[in-house]
């Protein structure tokens, strides 16, 4: 019998044929950035979920990539046994199975000592493989001889704001799962049972690829178990508003690929891609295109946010996973068809909320259209500034109220074959306007890029010259999203104007009191 962690046994609930992988094929797995970016997050949430259960920084952490496994479940075994503070990561292994708990807090009782076991999530409420993971766990401790008295899953707590000087009291919302834990037990006890007899399979299940790929999480062995079946030339799951049920019927029925969907299975736009898709025709309704645009007058102005989220606030009066932008691109065309941008950056690592704000309230001036590309993500950023900042609220609720959305005209009215289903402003503007393309740009290509890029650029130990050259591709990659609605907007209105060519002019800065030297350097507001 070989140990199995806690992480393979619920990979062997996901899906019997990722756990044998996990064993005998390691090499095979290629974990996504998502899922990397999600392990790094769970650090993150771990280290502050011992200073808030651990406030006096009394307890013991078990490191076991520095003590060895030997070593750590010994010392946790004695610490188990004798300590009567927190105990992070403690490791436990019996019948079959191993595990490392977040979180073990000392209970006495009837002059007995117990433990409170508290598993620590990064998601912001309880999911099914949660309880799982939490059963798992419960189980192997308890098997181990640990006394386990109740079992608690901390998740974030959304709702809460964060008061400042590291003070992280609040952040976890607990919900005590010990009962439903303890009535498991048998049903772990059976999948660790068959998880064993999975492990010691001398060949691979015969596990065909499915939802389970993706859900609850998304496998890093999906290219090898679809090595075997090549991509369909026109995948169904380029039908816009295709339901994981709908597709998943038509697996079932051997259906992968768009012409062999029956049409009456679809709606109206769901047909169009179909048929614009297979005949390779482009759809444009360029009358109903240019009225959809007639009743917006002019100057207009198109807008464009980059945010950035953290799952433990770093900015007093934010809270988990709230999106803050950081940078906007705003191009303006004035009456008599001139362009011209403003941009807005903050790489200092302070809050740039407030500058943002300022600086947006500037840029838009007081008339006009604000076009944006999918208007609920701005307006509801713009939105979250108003009520953190009331002296300001007037301004920016009125930028709101001038917000035109291209993206239900780009839906309604345009459609390419190139776009493979899809609208958002990377699928539709090479489609329409080949001449711009977002491959073009260098280092920063799309938002989780931005993302990566804005955390690099505030790291400490970033030098001034990569801080620059960040500043100098997110300044780029911004402006083309702005840039590319102006020329969504020209071939919706079936425009040509001279001044709207393929090449965006050169940014006004516009951060108080920041000169653009400073700008260009990357320091914020």
């Amino acid at each position: 019998m070989r140990f199995l962690s806690k992480s393979k046994l619920i990979a062997f609930r996901q899906c019997p044929k990722r756990l044998w992988l996990e064993i005998h094929r390691p090499e095979l797995r290629e974990d996504s950035a998502g899922t990397l970016a999600s392990f790094q997050v769970g650090y993150q949430v771990g280290d502050i979920a011992r200073r808030i259960y651990d406030p006096e920084e009394k307890g013991q952490v078990i490191d076991v990539k520095t003590e060895g496994f030997d070593a750590a479940f010994t010392r946790s075994a004695r610490l188990l046994a004798d300590s009567a503070e927190p105990i992070f990561e403690a490791g436990f292994k019996a019948g079959g199975g191993l595990a490392f708990a977040d979180v073990m807090l000392p209970v006495i009782e009837n002059g007995e000592r117990a433990w409170q076991m508290v598993e620590v999530k990064s998601s912001t409420s309880v999911k099914d493989y949660h309880r799982e993971d939490v059963a798992v766990q419960a189980f192997i401790a308890q098997a181990a001889g640990v006394t386990v008295k109740s079992v608690v899953l901390a998740c974030i707590d959304s709702s809460w704001v964060y008061p400042g000087e590291k003070d992280y009291r609040g952040l976890l919302a607990e919900t005590d799962l010990s009962a439903e834990t303890f009535a498991r037990s048998d049903e772990v006890s059976a999948w660790m049972d068959e998880a064993q007899r999975v492990a010691a399979q001398p060949a691979e299940p015969a596990v065909g690829v499915g939802t389970h790929c993706h859900v609850p999480f998304a496998c890093g062995f999906c290219n090898y178990c679809n090595r075997a079946n090549p991509p369909s030339e026109y995948p169904v799951d380029w039908l816009p508003q295709f339901s994981a049920a709908q597709r998943r019927q038509l697996a079932e029925q051997g259906i992968t690929d768009l012409r062999a969907v029956p049409d009456e299975l679809l709606n109206a736009k769901q047909s169009l891609v179909k048929k614009h898709t297979l005949n390779k025709t482009v759809f444009f309704d360029a009358v109903g295109a240019a009225a959809d645009l007639a009743p917006h007058g002019s100057p207009a102005t198109f807008l464009d946010f980059e945010t950035i989220q953290f799952a433990v606030p770093i900015w007093k009066g934010t809270r988990p996973y709230q999106q803050i932008p950081f940078q906007f691109s705003l191009h303006t065309l004035s009456t008599d068809g001139q362009l011209s941008q403003s941009a807005f950056l903050d790489l200092t690592g302070r809050d740039p909320s407030a500058s943002f704000a300022e600086a947006l309230i500037t840029a838009c001036g007081a008339s006009g259209p604000v076009f944006v590309y999918s208007a609920s993500f701005e307006t509801s950023r713009i939105n979250e500034l108003a009520q953190r900042f009331p002296h300001l609220a007037s301004p920016l609720s009125a930028i709101n109220a001038r917000v035109v959305d291209l993206l239900p005209i780009a839906r309604n009215r345009y459609y390419h074959p190139s776009q493979q289903g899809s609208w958002s402003i990377k699928a539709v503007l090479p489609a329409a306007v080949p001449a711009l393309s977002y491959a073009a740009l260098s280092g920063v290509k799309d938002g989780a890029m931005a993302i990566a890029a804005y955390f690099e650029a505030i790291r400490p130990d970033t030098t001034s010259a990569r801080k620059n050259e960040i500043a100098q591709q997110l300044l780029a990659y911004c402006r083309l999203d702005t840039f590319a609605m102006v020329r969504l907007w020209q071939c919706f209105n079936g425009r040509n104007e001279p001044a709207l060519s393929d090449v965006s002019p050169a940014p006004q800065l516009v951060w108080p009191g920041i000169g653009s030297d400073a700008v260009r350097d990357g320091i914020g507001a």
